[in-house]
């Protein structure tokens, strides 16, 4: 018996009485059902948050923030259960669905301690000027597949603390382990604070298009974004968009191939290559390309791709069928093009699920659509470069600017790069770290302001300036 999932509306579990099935990416078998919300769900979750939002507004922080808590501590007293359940529908490995369990939990926790506070810009005895942070109202949160439960807390923690209230649509691809989160939330959270609703990928233009929603977050595609924005321009709705990204890594000669190896391997090949910030396009200096190109392949060597519920598996499956032809398309134009593979690029389409060999390419150019497109899976375009002036002409050379990374025995020396880099956030010796204090978004077309820390907090905000003149009192 499959198991069905209900959705949160106004502090109830609800369903539709239609379904939609949900797949494990690594064997193709149905595990759960969601209920298939259109306009008439939507209109009711909507109305819940909006009747909701008339009190939520005016609670104060420590409400907000006992909620956030609560939120949090349902993540983690039920992490084992939460991160199996997201193994069978994201596919990733049981360690790295852990870390993102664990991850949300300490994310949600962190938020829940930002606060934006009020800022008095002038008072004497002609004036009191100050300027606070109202919040902005409904928000809609559309939700991708490759981190479903991460992506859906940073979304709903910064709404509750700015004072909003907030829809939620999770990917149809991975909506289970967020609406059994909802399920334990649902008596933690005032009633229509947060609901939370699936359906297939048309819901998303009913939410950007709703009149009463004030607000759109989304993480996703570019090309999904600018639909978004386009969406939303009818009624001026805010936006935060956090997009795609095709991120460089620079090695500089300096760098120890034995120590660097691994580390690259992962910031390319954790969830499957399935993450915004992985490295795409890995730049090695010609001075250790060869050294290190092949120590990378060598580790490549001791990972096992699988099922990411059984032990030892390090790179588990696509998580769905239309991304997984799509990164097969792109290694058959490789093969096509006649660009080298050092290990990888023979995929079996005829097996049971979308499993993508570890695939690494060795210098292929620059407008290689492997090089220029992002993957997003288990592929590694390793290319060689001679100057620094070069490599940062070729990282920057791009339409996406999300992030990325330096690699060196001097610090500062890849301090002095990354301010060259045009991305939202550059690592130096290091990858995939996020900070819920500093804010996270992209530049040209990875993104539209930000997430984490005030920044993103204020995005769920109006500013609203208040001046009294206090000699001019009508008596």
């Amino acid at each position: 018996m499959v198991t069905q999932y209900k959705n949160l509306i106004n502090g109830e579990m609800v369903a539709t009485g239609e379904w939609l099935d949900v797949v494990n990416p690594a064997n193709e078998q149905v595990i759960g059902q969601v209920p298939a919300c259109g306009q008439d769900e939507l209109d009711r979750a909507v109305a819940a948050a909006r009747a909701a939002f008339k009190t939520w507004k005016n609670t104060s922080f420590e409400e907000r923030n006992a909620a956030c808590m609560a939120i949090s501590g349902a993540i983690k007293e039920n992490a084992e259960e939460l991160y199996r359940l997201l193994t069978s529908e994201q596919g990733k490995p049981h360690e790295q669905a852990k870390g993102e369990i664990y991850g949300a939990a300490g994310m949600s926790a962190a938020q829940a301690t930002l606060k934006l506070e009020e800022e008095i810009v002038q008072d004497d005895d002609t004036r009191l000027h100050r300027s606070r942070r109202v919040p902005v109202g409904v928000v809609g949160g559309i939700v991708p597949w490759n981190f479903p439960v991460m992506m859906a807390v940073q979304k709903i923690i910064p709404a509750l603390m700015s004072g909003c209230t907030i829809v939620l649509k999770p990917s149809p691809f991975t909506p289970l382990t967020t609406l059994r989160l909802a399920e334990l939330i649902a008596d933690k959270v005032p009633a229509g604070t947060v609901n939370i609703i699936t359906g297939e990928d048309s819901l998303g233009p009913l939410i950007t298009q709703h009149p009463d929603i004030d607000k759109i977050t989304f993480t996703g595609s570019t090309a999904t974004g600018k639909k978004i924005m386009e969406g939303a321009s009818a009624d001026l709705k805010r936006i935060t968009l956090e997009l795609g990204g095709n991120d460089a890594s620079i090695v500089l000669p300096d760098a120890d191939p034995k120590k660097v190896a691994e580390q690259l391997f992962w910031s390319s090949f954790s969830n499957a290559g399935q993450i915004c910030v992985a490295a795409k396009r890995v730049y090695i200096h010609e001075d250790i390309y060869d050294e290190l190109s092949e120590a990378i392949v060598e580790y490549a060597k001791t990972v096992k791709v699988g099922d990411g519920s059984q032990q030892g598996t390090g790179v588990g499956p696509i998580q769905n069928k239309k991304q997984y032809e799509r990164v097969l398309e792109l290694i058959e134009d490789a093969k096509d093009k006649g660009y080298k593979f050092l290990t990888g690029g023979n995929v079996d389409p005829s097996g049971t699920g979308y499993y993508v060999p570890i695939t690494i390419l060795d210098n292929p150019p620059e407008d290689a659509r492997i090089v220029a497109e992002e993957q997003f899976g288990p592929v590694m375009p390793l290319m060689k470069f001679s100057t620094e002036d070069e490599v940062i002409q070729r990282a920057n050379n791009s339409d996406y600017g999300l992030a990325g990374a330096v690699w060196t025995a001097n610090p500062d020396k890849g301090v002095e790069i990354a301010e060259q880099l045009e991305t939202g956030t550059v690592w130096v010796n290091e990858y995939l770290h996020l900070s819920p204090f500093a804010p996270f978004g992209g530049h040209k077309q990875s993104g539209f302001g930000a997430e984490y820390g005030k920044e993103g907090l204020k995005e769920f905000t109006y500013p609203q300036v208040i001046t009294v003149k206090k000699d001019n009192v009508p008596a």
